[in-house]
Order: structure tokens, then C-alpha cells, then sequence
């Protein structure tokens, strides 16, 4: 959760508000245009419907913990949060169910934490490197 708000907090766009003067309208400090725009209060991050706020990757045996304390961490933000518990494997595009079938066909080679497609097509001996 910390970590989350501190990247929260990191990048985000600056609010201004403009404040009157505390002081009586009738004493002559009026400046014009100078001014007119406020000072910057803080800043906030546009979120849109639909866009993921935070992700997280984990075993299949961590699911009931991960639920949970994403569950506590949707009460940080305003508005409807919802949990969804994603098909694919890891943060990759592939599908759980596909990803391991994929691998031992050596149409995935892991690269760090994603993996890279090797497609059908292209040159023989390219196909015969992976396949020796």
C-alpha cells in the first residue's frame, strides 16, 4: 500500500485554486490579470472508467491473500473499485491455459520477467536454431 501511494503521489498533475484576498474588497490592492490563475494546491492523477490502478502477480496458492489486501487497498481510493482476477499469465498477453503448451512448443522464450513469441513463419534455419 505504501509503495502504491508514493508511485501514486510521484507523478501526477498539478490542481490550482484561486483563493480571494482575506482582506475588505473596498481596500485598493487590486493587481489586474497579475495572479489570476491561483497557486498550485497539490496534484491529482486522471484516472478514466476502466483503467487498471494497480496490478499484482502471484502463485495460484497466494490468490485468497492477494483478494484480501487488494480489497483493503480499494478503500484508499474514492469512487468504485473493482478486483478483477486477470486470464493471462503473469503480465504477459498470453493465456494461463495456452502459456505452458506454448512453451514446451518453444513458440514462448522467457525473457526476464516477460516472454518473447516466436512466430510460425521466417527463415528455416532460424526455426532449426530454436528446434536443435
Amino acid at each position: 500500500l505504501e509503495a502504491a501511494r508514493i508511485c501514486s503521489n510521484n507523478c501526477g498533475e498539478k490542481f490550482l485554486v484561486s483563493r480571494p484576498l482575506p482582506i475588505s474588497p473596498l481596500s485598493r490592492l487590486q493587481t489586474g490579470m497579475r495572479g489570476a490563475f491561483g497557486k498550485p494546491q497539490g496534484t491529482v492523477a486522471r484516472v478514466h472508467i476502466g483503467q487498471v490502478i494497480m496490478s499484482i502477480r502471484t502463485k495460484a496458492q497466494n490468490k485468497e491473500h492477494v483478494v484480501e489486501a487488494l480489497r483493503r487497498a480499494k478503500f484508499k481510493f474514492p469512487g468504485r473499485q473493482k478486483i478483477h482476477i486477470s486470464k493471462k499469465w503473469g503480465f504477459t498477453k498470453f493465456n494461463a491455459d495456452a502459456f505452458e503448451e506454448m512453451v514446451a512448443q518453444k513458440r514462448l522464450i522467457p525473457d526476464g520477467c516477460g516472454v518473447k513469441y516466436v512466430p510460425s513463419r521466417g527463415p528455416l534455419e532460424r526455426w532449426r536454431a530454436l528446434h536443435a
